[in-house]
């Protein structure tokens, strides 16, 4: 059984969907978790349910694309915690489009969010973590890393997130810190709910087990790669889609 009491785990973009679900996981396990996400109202959200759990956890706003909001985000956790046990790297937005119709603004949000924006708060984490000599840190990707039409900005910083993950693996691993990245496959959440029916229904075709997954079926992995039990696993690329990327 996987604890993590004692452990201090921040979740970015953890105010709803798969970083909601990761989030509870991890405080259902033990951790203290600081919410991160840019949605007030929806982080604190999050927060009362972890707390009405028995759990413990407080929100940080932040836009993990500002470089001094990031850095604010891992002072603030350690100031207040005293450590950083555990960073989850989950924020992420999409805007998506044909590669021939995508202006620059559609290219560089998604790009600023989901690549700079794991750069910009693995760098002051791990900087802490090798003072510590110990740390997780466990980035989401996407099954898109491969490829998909109409998303060539998200596959691009999805991709570029795996590459980081295995250079920040080799580079801290003397350190005892591991990092790991997570593809998940197509998971029912908020913003796949809001599909086309038709698209949803295409989604699922491509799924082996027929099914989509569940935001838990993401975080039970993401605990797993949080604990101790993990501590020999580093640079790894796991796939959570139920089969859907082989």
């Amino acid at each position: 059984m996987v604890n993590l009491e004692g452990k201090t785990a921040v979740v970015t973009g953890a105010a709803r969907g798969l970083g909601k679900g990761i989030a509870l996981k991890l405080a259902d396990l033990n951790a203290h978790v600081v919410v991160s996400d840019l949605q007030k109202d929806e982080a604190e959200n999050t927060v009362e349910i972890i707390r009405q759990n028995g759990g413990e956890a407080n929100s940080y706003l932040c836009n993990v694309a500002n470089a001094e909001q990031a850095v604010g985000l891992i002072e603030y956790t350690i100031s207040t915690h005293n450590q950083i046990d555990i960073l989850v790297n989950n924020a992420g937005i999409n805007r998506d489009g044909m590669l021939h119709k995508m202006d620059d603004e559609q290219w560089q949000q998604v790009l600023d969010v989901n690549l700079t924006g794991v750069f910009n708060t693995m760098k002051p984490a791990s900087q802490h973590m090798r003072e510590r000599e110990r740390g997780r840190i466990i980035n989401i990707s996407s099954a898109s890393w491969l490829g998909n039409i109409g998303q060539a900005n998200y596959s691009a910083a999805k991709a570029g997130v795996v590459g980081l993950t295995k250079t920040a693996s080799r580079e801290l691993a003397k350190k005892n810190i591991t990092v790991n990245a997570i593809c998940p496959g197509f998971i029912d959440t908020d913003m796949t709910r809001s599909m086309p029916e038709k698209a949803w229904e295409t989604m699922v075709e491509k799924v082996p087990m027929g099914k989509p997954g569940d935001p838990e079926d993401v975080a039970n992995c993401i605990a797993f790669l949080s604990s101790n039990q993990a501590g020999y696993i580093t640079g790894e690329v796991i796939n959570v889609g139920g089969g859907m990327v082989l």
